[in-house]
């Protein structure tokens, strides 16, 4: 079977991730390890890296049952695991993509880039509390829907969310450490933005399937 462009950037993703020092890994972002695997959390699953091979897998049963990790999570966690600065720490002020400390630009990748999950989330807000709670989510005081998430345990975001109205369309905000360029690239939080949203939407699906028929 032929692999996507994304299945072949993983892959050597992956690959690339053997080149660094994983002692330096383990001590600085205190990851559980043991002679085969590297363990962590991302978006509320557990992880493990094959030591040998790079090879990025998740599970939901103790690792009984595994998935390879797709293009977004490979790339946000090699990201942060191989190339984030020395001495990365969070400031606790929390600000919009482009305004984080070290950013040059001045616009972002568009206003509607995450539209499709705008437009989901509206008509579900419910159902996005509980899956935000479900993350482990922190319920935060600005927006209809509002927590505070870390996709990395040492490294939060906040989800503000506001239904649309009669004068306003839904309005979707995602908020970062100002500090979180010393953890990752610029682009890298779009990919990790992009698998927060998608576990969101499949977490409220699961919600969704749990509601009781109407009679």
């Amino acid at each position: 079977m032929v692999k996507s462009n994304y299945e072949v950037t993983r892959d050597r993703t992956e690959l690339r991730f053997l080149e660094y020092d994983q002692q330096k890994m383990i001590e600085k972002f205190h990851l559980e390890h043991d002679t085969h695997y590297l363990y962590l959390k991302f978006v509320g699953r557990d992880y493990r890296i094959d030591r040998e091979t790079g090879r990025i897998e998740w599970t939901e049963d103790a690792f009984s049952h595994v998935e390879h990790a797709g293009f977004n999570e490979v790339l946000s966690i090699c990201d942060v695991l191989c190339d984030s600065k020395e001495n990365c720490h969070l400031s606790g002020r929390f600000v919009k993509v482009n305004n984080l400390r070290g950013t040059v630009r001045s616009s972002g990748l568009g206003d509607d880039l995450y539209g499709n999950y705008t437009r989901y989330f509206d008509t579900r807000t419910p159902a996005l509390r509980k899956a935000c709670e479900a993350l482990g989510g922190e319920k935060q005081r600005i927006g209809d829907v509002s927590y505070l998430l870390h996709p990395f345990p040492f490294l939060p975001l906040v989800l503000q969310f506001w239904e649309s109205d009669e004068e306003f369309p839904a309005s979707l905000k995602i908020m970062w450490d100002e500090n979180t360029l010393d953890f990752l690239r610029y682009e890298t939080t779009y990919y990790v933005v992009g698998h927060v949203l998608d576990r969101l939407k499949e977490l409220m699906g699961s919600c969704d399937n749990q509601e009781p028929s109407a009679i």
